[in-house]
């Protein structure tokens, strides 16, 4: 008996494809339904019957226990919540893609459907802002950047605009001396152009901004003051775990205001990135790095197709991590 599982955004969706695939012979073996996400229906079919598009299982495998690569890509991506549409759109992708394991095949949909842009670790032209909702983990993100090239030696401005919050920029202060960095805070625009200007120097400049309201015209107009003062790139930061409708509009937000890259937070204390994916779908955001741990000098994992797969799969680097952390097996 052969298994193989569907996706699709309803449950009679899903039995028109278990019919289309496997015929009317086939066996409802397991259903899964998630509110937002679809359905998963999982169905089986004797060997005896020969199933159009489904190789024989001889031709593909040599162990007839073995688990399908597309089926397990199937299940990834359902455990991770991604919606039904966005789900469908990567398993299309790698319809005619042959691999034999499941975290190749997975890169592969990753990176037909994704960009993927890192943040520079040398030279950058552009001065970089981080922005994005409050507590997205902007700060720790300057300092793990800051980090980053303080041990490759390299020269970095840093500039604080969170000049408003309550102890915004004693965090960020306590980083920077201990790199022995110089930190600069301004409070409106001009001065944040007057500041670059004196960074001009540095191989990167990193500018930390105050949490903004993406549901608020007000902050996001004050926001904008601040990105049309000099050339800068903004990177929106936002954590994992959201609702991937929420994370949706906020990423479409800051995209408004010139955001092209999403940097991810908080992935040590999430299990699923579908909030994630959704957003840079969503908005139009090519993927950078992702924060896997809250210390500074443990830096950022930068995201390529394969990177990514790897943190997705079951007993990722996080995973192992996150277990580690509090004695229990992912």
């Amino acid at each position: 008996m052969r298994l193989k599982s569907f996706h699709a955004p309803t449950m009679g969706e899903a039995m028109r494809l278990v019919r289309e695939v496997l015929g009317d012979d086939a066996i409802i073996v397991a259903t899964r339904e998630e509110e937002g996400v679809g359905v998963r229906v999982t169905a089986a079919v004797e060997e005896s019957i020969p199933v159009p598009g489904m190789p024989a299982l001889n031709d593909r495998y040599h162990d007839p226990l073995a688990p399908d690569p597309a089926d397990q890509v199937t299940d990834i991506l359902f455990r991770h919540g991604l919606p039904a549409d966005l789900n469908q759109r990567l398993m299309d992708s790698i319809a005619d893609f042959d691999a034999k394991d499941a975290q190749t095949l997975l890169a592969a949909a990753l990176e037909s459907v994704f960009t993927f842009q890192p943040l520079p670790e040398g030279r950058f032209p552009k001065p970089l802002m981080l922005v994005g909702p409050p507590g997205a983990g902007k700060t720790l993100t300057v300092a793990k950047l800051c980090a980053r090239a303080a041990l490759k030696g390299r020269p970095v401005g840093v500039i604080s605009t969170d000049t408003v919050r309550a102890g915004g920029i004693d965090q960020l202060a306590a980083f920077t001396r201990v790199l022995k960095l110089r930190l600069m805070t301004v409070e409106d625009p001009l001065a944040l152009a007057d500041a670059l200007d004196v960074q001009r120097g540095a191989e990167q400049v990193l500018v930390d901004s105050a949490g903004r309201n993406p549901y608020s015209q007000a902050d996001l107009n004050d926001l904008r003051d601040f990105l049309v003062a000099a050339d800068i790139e903004p990177v929106l930061v936002l954590p994992a775990g959201m609702d991937p409708v929420e994370a949706s509009e906020m990423a479409r937000a800051f995209r408004a205001l010139g955001a092209r890259r999403l940097l991810t937070t908080r992935l040590d204390m999430a299990r699923r990135l579908g909030s994630m994916l959704t957003a840079a779908h969503e908005a139009g955001l090519a993927l950078c790095d992702a924060s896997t741990s809250p210390r500074a000098a443990e830096g950022l994992t930068p995201l390529s197709p394969t990177s990514l797969a790897r943190l997705m799969m079951p007993g990722s680097e996080t995973s192992e991590r996150r277990a580690k952390q509090t004695g229990t097996h992912a």
